[in-house]
C-alpha cells in the first residue's frame, strides 16, 4: 500500500493498530503517520517483535483495509 492510500486510510489503519497491539499509545501510532517502514520500526522497537513478524501484521492490516 502506497502512501497516499496510508494517509488516507490513516483513521481506519490507527483502530486496527490499537486492536493487534493494545499497548500502543496514540504518540507511537501518530509518530509512524502514513509511512509503512517507519511504522514497522516504531512498533519493531515498542514491542521487542522481529521486524518480520512487525512486517506481517502490518501487511495484515493494511491489506484488510
Amino acid at each position: 500500500m502506497d502512501k497516499d492510500r496510508i494517509e488516507g486510510k490513516w483513521t481506519e489503519i490507527k483502530g486496527q493498530l490499537r486492536e493487534s497491539y493494545g499497548d500502543l499509545t496514540d504518540d507511537d501510532i501518530e509518530e509512524a503517520k502514513g509511512d509503512r517502514e517507519q511504522m514497522i520500526g516504531t512498533l519493531q522497537q515498542k514491542l521487542g517483535q522481529t521486524k518480520d513478524e512487525v512486517r506481517e501484521t502490518v501487511d495484515r492490516i493494511l491489506n484488510n483495509i
